[in-house]
């Protein structure tokens, strides 16, 4: 009697199964992973943050990432404790492309910020660092309604970017373990 369903698997079969197992251990290899939050040293204590530019949304972003991180905030006229502060932030859109008629088509709208992380003892917990970032956006001089409104759309997400672009430097220079050579460096 012949069976409906062959014995030996098939070449085709052979190697479909051998390709998705040599796709299982690659992806396993590739050493991907989820990023957590950030880690914050244990002695720190409060953390405030403050900026130059009165209102800044960026500080509000900061300390939102941090209470999430595990910190605790303080007031911004509190004093001895650890400061999360942003010394400048910079805006600027530089057109990028022009028509036939020497009008602007295309912006780049570039967004730096310059930031530092102080103990409450005043030693040096992140040093000073530039964190720039850049979009391109199309503005055809025809339909200048609707630029306005997607410039500030990719300014709020070009905000919520920078403020995670600081936290993960923060937390790069805490896990390096350069905070603690600074720290004991600083008298």
């Amino acid at each position: 009697m012949t069976s409906v369903f062959p014995l030996r698997p098939s070449l085709r079969s052979v190697s479909r199964l051998a390709a998705l197992a040599l796709l299982i251990v690659a992806l396993s290899a590739c050493g991907f992973h989820l990023r957590g939050n950030i880690a914050l040293p244990q002695d720190l204590g409060p953390i405030k943050v403050v900026s130059t530019t009165a209102y800044s949304p960026l500080t509000g972003s900061l300390g939102r990432g941090l209470e999430l991180a595990g910190a605790t905030l303080a007031a911004e006229d509190a004093s001895d404790v650890a400061t999360l502060k942003v010394l400048s932030e910079r805006w600027g859109d530089r057109p990028i492309a022009i028509d036939q008629y020497g009008r602007a088509q295309e912006y780049s709208l570039r967004y730096a910020t310059v930031f530092e992380f102080v103990r409450a003892d005043g030693s040096v917990l992140v040093p000073q660092q530039v964190v720039e970032l850049s979009r391109d956006y199309v503005a055809p001089p025809i339909d200048a309604i609707g630029t306005d409104t997607e410039r500030d759309i990719l300014a709020e997400e070009m905000r919520k970017e920078m403020s995670s672009s600081i936290l993960r430097r923060i937390d790069s220079v805490i896990q390096s373990g350069a905070v603690v050579r600074d720290a004991a460096a600083t008298p």
